[in-house]
């Protein structure tokens, strides 16, 4: 069971907290080092599954930890985007959406449990749920946006911090980078939604079942 993509899965586990409590650091260096972390361990994310399939490593820990680790993963980033960003608006806040809303975040994590119910339920009726295209477009987004906004967070204090913000360059990656992690923001909101339904709309046959 202790295979390599197993150690990679316990390793991303383990960097969870780590990316969560980084944040809160004052400075950009801690919030530069959450944003690469949490793409190294996104990026692992792809890389164990991978091994897993490829080298025949596939394990019932593997199975277990892995869509465990991705749900730790949301909410060790999710925590600090909503606390940093609501409780420090004039500095961090995002174009249009000011912060990250509170229903936003309960989306993103609601859809998570969702999934897990109906993979389970779906299951326990012989049926597997296999990722699928919109599910997968889902992860990029919200993977786009969690990584752009610690991202944001990094910037924001580097521009304070060595006097960017009214430079021409400052004011640019402002709304370049503030406007990009908007637009992210709503994609993966409505994403989260979307390959709900869609999910939902494919295995309908399931509820009719077990109407009979």
């Amino acid at each position: 069971m202790w295979n390599l993509p197993n150690i990679i899965t316990i390793i991303r586990i383990a960097l969870t907290p780590v990316i969560a409590l980084l944040p809160f650091i004052q400075g950009y260096g801690p919030k530069l080092i959450a944003f690469v972390l949490f793409v190294v361990t996104a990026l692992t994310d792809l890389l164990d599954g991978y091994l897993a399939r490829s080298r025949g490593l596939v394990t019932d820990l593997g199975k277990l930890l892995d869509p465990l680790a991705d749900k730790l993963l949301l909410l060790a980033a999710l925590v600090p985007i909503y606390g940093i960003a609501r409780e420090r608006q004039g500095v961090y806040g995002i174009p249009f959406w000011g912060s990250i809303p509170l229903w936003v975040c309960l989306l993103l994590l609601g859809r998570e449990l969702a999934m897990t119910v109906f993979r389970r339920y779906a299951q326990s009726r012989g049926v597997v749920i296999a990722a699928g295209r919109a599910g997968k477009l889902k992860t990029t987004i919200q993977n786009i946006f969690i990584g752009s906004i610690f991202a944001w967070f990094a910037f924001k204090d580097a521009a304070r911090s060595m006097g960017w913000e009214q430079s021409a360059f400052g004011r640019f990656w402002t709304e370049f980078h503030g406007g990009f992690v908007a637009v992210a923001l709503a994609a993966a909101a409505l994403l989260t939604v979307y390959s709900f339904v869609v999910y939902l709309v494919k295995y309908r046959a399931l509820f009719s079942a077990r109407s009979r």
